[in-house]
């Protein structure tokens, strides 16, 4: 009997799908498409399978943009663009 998670998601399977019709996308983008194409999940498990591609070598990072701006956390945001590897 094999223990602990599958190496293969669903939900990682849907994101390599929406990479493949748009194009790099980043993480939050990602979430909205898959919350209105497939079924809802949270953004936690959204970035949890794309750190998890990542790591397999299915995703890459294509670039990481930082865009200024007046948030609650600060002065800056950090856009991390996901690509099919």
């Amino acid at each position: 009997m094999i223990r602990g998670r599958p190496v293969r998601s669903e939900i990682r399977e849907n994101i390599r799908s929406i990479l493949s019709s748009n194009g790099p996308c980043y993480g939050y983008e990602i979430f909205k498409i898959h919350d209105k194409d497939f079924f809802p999940c949270t953004r936690e498990v959204i970035y949890y399978n794309l750190k998890k591609g990542v790591q397999l070598g299915i995703f890459r990072v294509s670039k990481k943009d930082v865009v200024k701006g007046d948030y609650s956390w600060g002065s800056n945001a950090v856009k991390t663009y996901y690509d099919l590897a």
